[in-house]
């Protein structure tokens, strides 16, 4: 065990997270490596604060001895004009989800793009990454999308039910990722779309508990494809179970809830903990219904 004399103080910002699995994650992974490590869930809805309200909640936390925050849904991106710096990639994606309390200064950064790509790396190791397909261009895809090209894919194509949305997802990433081939499109284009590339990416909230359903015909899919999902409650959405039965390697959602929770206990206490134990306990939480 690492252990270390500083208590760790850390909170999740956001509307909705009273129930979030990365509070216990952190808390146990820190009690193996020995750590003093207390974190919170501060949802805006309960306190009844708008998205906006997140500086002042960076600041109470900063006022009260707190190390850092995760921050989620609605205040990825208004958290932007609060901060003192913000990392490379997290600036590239335009969000931030893991902010550090350093010498009092907010110090932002993105583990949802890197967990998504450790996800991939770790979940379909030797995966062809040159084409995918992906579902979806909200906050879960604009991290997705980026990771996908960080990781080497070429030929990209985004489709959402908003098209200016995909349009100007593929727009900037085209910006940020000269060459590469980034195409934008709605979820009517994915039977022409599909076939050829090496994979799919379903970023969308379809298949979730709240959300039931389906967002891709399952007769689109070849066995030679891998499909990853972002949705994670249930782990084995719709999709998933669908695409393990047509052959295809899968991804599922959990995957990323891990990756991205293991990147910010980094981030915040400097010490690498164990994915594997981590994951573990994710699966023991979410079997006990959590």
């Amino acid at each position: 065990m690492s252990g270390t004399n500083e208590t760790f103080i850390v909170g999740l910002i956001g509307e909705g997270i009273t129930a979030s699995l990365t509070p216990p994650m952190h808390e146990r992974e820190a009690a193996h490596q020995g750590l003093r490590y207390i974190y919170r869930p501060i949802d805006l809805l309960t306190l009844g604060r708008p998205g906006t309200d997140v500086g002042e909640v960076l600041r109470w936390g900063r006022d009260l001895g707190f190390n850092a925050f995760n921050v989620t849904h609605p205040c990825k991106q208004l958290v932007l004009a609060e901060l003192d710096d913000v990392s490379d990639d997290a600036a590239r994606l335009g969000a931030v989800n893991t902010v550090l309390i350093r010498n009092s200064r907010f110090i932002g950064h993105n583990t949802d793009f890197s967990g998504f790509g450790s996800a991939l790396a770790d979940g379909l190791p030797d995966a062809e990454l040159d084409s995918a397909v992906q579902l979806g261009a909200g906050g879960a895809g604009a991290a997705v999308s980026y990771a996908l090209l960080t990781a080497g894919t070429r030929r990209l194509t985004i489709l959402d039910l908003e098209p200016a949305r995909a349009a100007d997802r593929a727009a900037a990433l085209t910006h940020l990722f000269p060459g590469r081939q980034i195409t934008a499109g709605t979820p009517g284009d994915l039977p022409a779309a599909l076939p050829g590339a090496d994979g799919l990416v379903h970023a969308t909230p379809l298949g979730m508990h709240s959300h039931p359903g389906l967002a891709v015909d399952l007769d689109l899919l070849d066995p030679s494809q891998w499909v990853a999902d972002v949705v994670y409650r249930p782990v084995d959405t719709e999709l998933v179970r669908g695409a393990r039965a047509k052959g295809c390697r899968v991804l599922d959602g959990g995957r990323m809830a891990v990756g991205q929770a293991v990147d910010a206990f980094e981030l915040i206490t400097g010490i690498r903990p164990d994915p594997a134990r981590m994951h573990a306990h994710f699966t023991e939480l979410i079997s006990q219904g959590r």
